[in-house]
């Protein structure tokens, strides 16, 4: 048969609308963009030799998941309770190592202060009673991470400045042990910049969930949760750390311009773009070898992450968050701008570009 140009022209547009409407379809169609692992909020993963470790709270307790893979989390091969105790709620266990130990720190009581409790496995056997981790001013404070960087342990959490709830800022502390800081505490974030101090309804400002990482540069980041986790504005923003700056000057730090991961455009960087399948996603987890900044993965490769958040189309609210994985990608040359503070106005590194596949 014999197809005029007109004619021909005409059936591959058709064609073409047609493969790019079912790619838009897979891609907003759901579970076929993202991979839902499991209900419940704050994922904290590690991996172990060929294993990974989650730690989660729940039934007045503390759990420790084990899975060869980060999906199988949802169904892990092993689930066993590592902790209880009279302290009240607890809040957002993080797993980490220190030499050889396994470290859970955690908020806990109605006064939420961070505690900690160790073994010599992620699932060995931990103690009965959790120790108060001693914190600069003993303040409100949840979402502590520990981590080392150039030969320093610090401790870096979401916190109160006073005794009320205004802010959640994030501190930093050097730490002499997982459970003793020294010296005072340091401010690296206030939620002030306009994409990162949505209300959705609430009084406080937030920025919280920090998880330490290092760049294919040696440059150190805290990527956090900024805005509200009861709210579809919650988002991944950075805090990048200049070359050969000290961590507890906060002028060593410079921010990103917006959300890096988010769901709301009016707040994101410019140049990145919303999720596709997730409202609010925030509180994410790099799975990092041995919980060991210094094991930070590098490449141009896709590298698997957790976060957590709330499938399109559905009521955002605490019960209905999920833990997802998803994917990043260092993101070279990318500029984060300041004014009005001292030291540079400008810093270029690595930034992350987040994918929910």
């Amino acid at each position: 048969m014999f197809f005029t140009p007109e004619i021909s022209l005409r059936r591959r547009s058709a064609a073409l609308f047609l493969i790019l409407g079912t790619v838009f379809l897979f891609l907003v169609g759901g579970t076929s963009a993202y991979t839902d692992v499991r209900t419940g909020a704050d994922p904290t993963v590690m991996r172990v030799g060929s294993n990974y470790y989650s730690a989660e709270s729940a039934e007045g307790g503390i759990w420790v998941r084990e899975s060869p893979t980060l999906e199988g989390l949802g169904r892990p091969t092993q689930r066993k309770k590592v902790w209880s105790d009279n302290l009240g709620a607890v809040w957002a266990p993080e797993i980490s190592m220190e030499g050889g130990r396994t470290w859970i720190h955690f908020a806990a009581g109605d006064d939420h202060r961070m505690y900690a409790i160790s073994a010599d496995s992620p699932l060995g056997d931990y103690p009965g009673s959790a120790t108060k981790v001693s914190l600069p001013d003993d303040r409100w404070a949840i979402d502590a991470v520990m981590f080392t960087f150039d030969g320093q342990r610090y401790l870096v959490w979401s916190g109160w400045e006073g005794t009320d709830n205004v802010e959640q800022n994030l501190y930093i502390a050097r730490m002499s042990s997982p459970t003793q800081a020294t010296g005072a505490r340091y401010i690296i974030s206030q939620p002030r910049e306009p994409w990162e101090s949505v209300r959705d309804g609430s009084n406080p400002l937030i920025n919280e969930g920090p998880e330490a990482i290092v760049d294919p540069n040696g440059q150190l980041h805290i990527v956090y949760s900024a805005n509200g986790s009861w709210g579809p504005k919650y988002c991944l923003a950075d805090l990048r750390l200049k070359k050969g700056g000290d961590p507890t000057n906060v002028w060593d730090w410079y921010k990103s311009n917006g959300c890096l991961f988010g769901s709301h455009q009016e707040n994101m960087m410019p140049g990145w773009d919303t999720t596709l399948g997730i409202d609010g996603p925030g509180h994410h987890t790099f799975a990092l070898p041995n919980g060991d900044v210094n094991a930070s993965p590098g490449g141009t490769d896709h590298i698997p992450f957790m976060f957590h958040g709330v499938a399109k189309g559905t009521t955002y609210s605490w019960e209905n968050r999920h833990w997802y994985t998803g994917s990043f990608v260092w993101w070279s040359d990318t500029k984060y701008s300041r004014k009005d503070v001292p030291g540079d106005t400008e810093n270029v590194g690595y930034s992350f570009k987040f994918f929910e596949a």
